[in-house]
C-alpha cells in the first residue's frame, strides 16, 4: 500500500490573496513529492492546534493574524521564534507540534544576494522590525530602528538597539534601508518624510521593502538613487524555500528548493 499523500496548509485570516500554494505545489511537483498544499481560512487563533490535527496536516505555514497563537499551538518551540514570540512554521513529528520562524532567516538569506551588510536601519516598529532587528543582530549587523512614535521604540530600547524618532533621527552610515511598515501598500505614501528618507537613501547601498507584487513610493526613491534592491517577494520565497526544507526533513538542499520553488516568482 502506497503511503498517503501529505498535505500541507497555510492558515490566515485574510488568506485567499496568499501565493504559499503556488510556491510549495510547484515545489512538489518540481522535486517529484507526494504533497499537496492548500489555503485555510482560519478565524479564531485559538482553534489552531485542533484544526491542523483535525485535518490532519503534516505541515502548515501561518500568516497574520495568527503568528502568536500559533506559538501557543505547539509543543516544541525554537529558540528565535521563542524570542520574537512569533511562529510562522508548524511541522508533525510523532504526534508533536514543532514550531518555527522563517520569516527572518529568508530575509536574511535574500538579503546576502545584495552584498556584505554590517549596517542596517529599520523604518517602523511592529513585529516584522522586531523579529527582523533580533535575527540580524545575531548575525553581527548592527541595526538601527526609526519609528513616527516613540511608544513602540520602548522594547527596541530595553533591547539595547539605536532608536530614533523621526523628530531626532540623523542619517548614519548604512549599508541597507527596510521599510518594514505597510506604506505604500494601499496607497502612494512614503514611509517617513521625504527629506528623511533621502537623507538615509543617499547613505545606502541597498533597499528593501517587506510590502511585494508592488513597486512601491519607497522602492520608486531608492531605483531613482540607482540603489539596488527587492521586494517582499523575494522575501516570501527565501522564507518559503526554508519552510519547504522543515517540510521535507531536510532531504534537499535549499539551493536545490530554490531552483524548484523560484519559477513561482514568473507565474
Amino acid at each position: 500500500m502506497s503511503e498517503m499523500k501529505r498535505v500541507f496548509a497555510i492558515f490566515g485570516n485574510p488568506v485567499n490573496h496568499s501565493k504559499s500554494p503556488l510556491m510549495h505545489n510547484l515545489a512538489f511537483k518540481n522535486l517529484g513529492i507526494d504533497g499537496c498544499y492548500n489555503r485555510w481560512l482560519l478565524e479564531d487563533g485559538k482553534t489552531l492546534r485542533q484544526t491542523f490535527l483535525d485535518l490532519a496536516l503534516k505541515g502548515v505555514n501561518v500568516t497574520v493574524p495568527h503568528k502568536e497563537a500559533a506559538m501557543l499551538a505547539c509543543d516544541v518551540v525554537e529558540p528565535f521564534a521563542q524570542e520574537v514570540k512569533a511562529v510562522n512554521t508548524i511541522v508533525e513529528r510523532d504526534g508533536k507540534l514543532y514550531g518555527y520562524n522563517t520569516d527572518a532567516p529568508g530575509f536574511y538569506r535574500a538579503l546576502k544576494r545584495l552584498g556584505e551588510t554590517r549596517a542596517a536601519l529599520i523604518i517602523g516598529a511592529g513585529g516584522t522590525a522586531r523579529a527582523l532587528s533580533l535575527y540580524l543582530r545575531s548575525k553581527g549587523v548592527q541595526v538601527e530602528v526609526v519609528n513616527r512614535s516613540l511608544g513602540r521604540l520602548e522594547w527596541f530600547k530595553e533591547e539595547g538597539f539605536v532608536s530614533h524618532t523621526w523628530s531626532d533621527f540623523t542619517s548614519g552610515d548604512i549599508d541597507v534601508v527596510i521599510n518594514s511598515t505597510s506604506a505604500g501598500l494601499e496607497d502612494e505614501s512614503l514611509p517617513m518624510p521625504k527629506e528623511l528618507l533621502d537623507a538615509a537613501l543617499e547613505k545606502a547601498k541597498c533597499a528593501v521593502d517587506v510590502i511585494y507584487a508592488k513597486e512601491t513610493p519607497f522602492l520608486k526613491e531608492a531605483k531613482k538613487m540607482g540603489l539596488p534592491y527587492f521586494d517582499g517577494s523575494e522575501m516570501l520565497l527565501q522564507q518559503g524555500i526554508i519552510a519547504f526544507d522543515y517540510f521535507t526533513d531536510r532531504k534537499f538542499s535549499l539551493d536545490e528548493i530554490e531552483n524548484a520553488m523560484r519559477p513561482f516568482m514568473e507565474l
